[in-house]
């Protein structure tokens, strides 16, 4: 008995905090990450089911392009990135088209930091899909909407610069 609390104490240490996302939705993710490393196409079928089941849980989102970005997989990647940031932009009552987002509109904690964070991805898969020019605009987009670098896009810059010219 013991043994079976100490295994289950475990599982739960080793547990992502999603955040609030809906149990059941938490327990798909944490399957998906689990199967990250052994078997990719489960995790991305884990991860998909996620998003089929809840499509506003945002932690989703997040898995899909992570795990794609990862992966290689840039298509896939930048298609989950824009589902997402359109997605925080509604909870976030935000324009669905990031170009259009207002700076004096976006709270910095949840959805809209959500729709900040995914805007850097979008970047930085714009840069590793040799898209400079779309990269710049979604860099200097977060400049523009996040001038504290309150979700690190000076990294992404930092790598733009590094393969510009």
């Amino acid at each position: 008995m013991a043994r079976t609390s100490r295994t289950k104490a475990s599982r739960d240490d080793d547990a992502i905090d999603f955040g609030e996302v809906p149990p059941a939705v938490n327990e798909i993710l944490q399957r998906g990450v689990a199967l990250w490393r052994t078997d990719r196409v489960a995790a991305d079928a884990a991860f998909r089911e996620a998003l089929a089941l809840d499509p506003r849980a945002l932690a989703t989102w997040f898995c899909l392009y992570k795990i794609h970005t990862y992966s290689g997989d840039l298509d896939a990647a930048l298609v989950a990135a824009e589902g997402g940031a359109r997605e925080a932009a509604r909870q976030a009552n935000l324009a669905p088209d990031w170009r259009d987002w207002d700076a004096e509109a976006i709270s910095f904690d949840g959805p809209g930091r959500f729709a900040l964070y995914t805007l850097k991805a979008l970047a930085f898969i714009r840069l590793r899909r040799d898209e400079p020019d779309e990269a710049r605009a979604a860099l200097d987009a977060l400049a523009r909407l996040d001038p504290d670098d309150a979700v690190g896009g000076s990294v992404v810059e930092a790598i733009w610069r590094g393969t510009a010219g």
